[in-house]
């Protein structure tokens, strides 16, 4: 049976993720077989596995430092925000169906034999699993038939790691509040206290970690710098969305309010002098070299947003004479209209139609529909129009993920040629392009090796400029390099001989 050792937070965005991945890379570079855990992960962020199921990117990104293949199993419930008060509840990679949060509330302990089916998946394949909690074990008002936080630790016999953010100031009250809002049971349950993201002397912190551990009564194990590494991030609070300097290249990611699988873009941000930003001004979008409307998880809510922010205006003005691109909810608003016969997304005109207006910036029509497309796809990628003419011959490797049918009602160029696979009815081509703008449906088109870098490449050279050349453009190799240092990090600053003796049974 495997190991188990689980990461809890005194809140969001506490480094939790970042911690597991660590842990997980450093658990793999001593030989053990390890795997990311998380039962229930909210974040409109997602990955489909090859087998044509949905998960969280997180747990993409602790599979990937732990140097296995992506399941389903290391997160088999994901809930992904429809709007302020309800989410699509995903199990097992598959909808369930949408939820107000008070329905799910009441629902999510039915849920319990999936998360226990998935973690015994898992104890088959792995030495030791990384759980990782979500927000805080201290949140009194959802302690009730808790899946993800204590109430998994007790299903699963987990000890805990819990973990504070410095950066934000008040890291003792952080932790010694949490520990104190836990019952009596829960408290054993934490056998370390971790300190995350410090920068700066470590020993000036040594008289409140002292009296941290005697107010607590639990060790501190670990006080974690603050790193610069740069991996996946699937949070609404990720600090790639945070505003950046102007760099030679600029490209614009209008931030839509339901803005999702914003790790499309991370490769591009890779790119010595070039910066992506993230937007939400209409008036910040002249100063682009090229735009980008992204995955949203409601197409037709974002869509109208655009409209009355003013931010559509800017948009239709800047594709006059710069690249805008599209992908999957951004494809879609690109088009003449968007239709919603059967209420998918609940949006209903005045004169009692289903539906909106597109950008009307290609010549196609959307229709959602209740079954999502989950399926990874490879194919070439060539672009012969508009601004971002030359940019062609380029191999693709990505993943599609929505709810809806693209046709197109006037002649119009695909963007890509997918590959056919012999045992999966496919489509042959994807997306659309036509004058400067250009559309797709598949996430990560930008990943693969030398794409990034060739379109901004010639986005400089449109300006006149040169792209300083990139001495390795391949995304995975930079991102294992990521994970190497993120595991450095972990054993410089952590207690891993205290780690080793918290997993169950102690004796690997």
């Amino acid at each position: 049976m495997a190991k188990v050792i689980m990461v809890q937070g005194t809140m969001s965005n506490a480094g939790k993720s970042l911690l597991v991945a660590g842990l997980c890379r450093v658990f793999a570079q001593d030989g053990y077989r390890v795997a990311p855990f998380k039962s229930q992960n909210m974040a409109l962020n997602s990955f489909i596995t090859k087998e044509g199921l949905e998960m969280g990117r997180a747990q993409v990104m602790q599979a990937e430092a732990a140097g296995i293949e992506p399941s389903v199993d290391m997160n088999p419930i994901l809930l992904k925000p429809t709007n302020d008060h309800g989410s699509q509840v995903i199990v097992a990679g598959k909808v369930l169906g949408n939820m107000e949060a008070r329905d799910y509330f009441s629902y999510k302990k039915n849920l319990v034999p999936d998360i226990v089916a998935a973690f015994g998946r898992l104890e088959e394949k792995a030495d030791i699993i990384v759980i990782e909690g979500a927000g805080s074990p201290a949140e009194i008002n959802l302690k009730e038939n808790d899946i993800v936080n204590m109430g998994l630790a007790h299903l699963v016999d987990a000890p805990v790691l819990l973990v504070g953010d410095i950066d934000r100031g008040g890291v003792f009250a952080q932790l010694l509040g949490t520990m104190m809002l836990l019952t009596e049971k829960e408290k054993k349950r934490v056998k370390g206290l971790v300190i995350n993201k410090f920068r700066g002397d470590v020993t000036i912190l040594e008289p409140g970690i002292t009296m941290l551990e005697e107010k607590a009564e639990v060790p501190v194990v670990g006080v974690v710098p603050y790193m610069s590494v740069t991996l996946d991030d699937e949070d609404s609070l990720a600090e790639s969305l945070l505003p950046k300097d102007m760099d030679l290249i600029n490209i614009g990611v209008v931030r839509l309010p339901r803005l999702s699988n914003f790790t499309d873009f991370s490769a591009l941000d890779q790119i010595a002098s070039v910066s992506v930003h993230y937007v939400r001004d209409p008036y910040e979008i002249e100063k682009m070299d090229m735009v980008i409307l992204p995955g949203t998880k409601n197409t037709m809510g974002d869509l109208a947003w655009m409209r009355e922010s003013g931010m559509e205006s800017a948009v239709k003005k800047f594709a006059q004479y710069g690249p805008v691109f599209g992908i999957c909810g951004g494809y879609q608003m690109l088009g003449q209209r968007i239709a919603d016969p059967e209420g998918i997304e609940n949006v209903i005109k005045a004169d009692g139609s289903e539906g909106l207006r597109g950008l009307e910036l290609l010549p196609m029509e959307t229709v959602l529909k209740p079954e999502k497309v989950r399926t990874q796809t490879s194919g070439s990628m060539e672009i012969t129009e508009g601004a971002l003419a030359g940019f062609s011959s380029h191999r693709i490797h990505g993943y599609e993920i929505h709810m809806g049918e693209t046709m197109a009602v006037d002649a119009i160029k695909p963007l890509c040629h997918l590959d056919q696979k012999n045992d999966v009815v496919c489509q042959e081509r994807d997306g659309g392009q036509r004058d400067n703008v250009y559309g797709t449906y598949v996430h990560g088109i930008f990943d693969d090796k030398d794409v990034a870098y060739d379109l901004c490449r010639l986005l400089a050279e449109k300006k006149g400029l040169t792209l300083q050349a990139e001495a390795d453009t391949d995304y995975q190799s930079f991102k294992e390099s990521q994970y190497d240092l993120l595991a450095e990090g972990i054993r410089k600053s952590m207690d891993m001989d205290a780690v080793y003796a918290m997993l169950q049974d102690a004796a690997i």
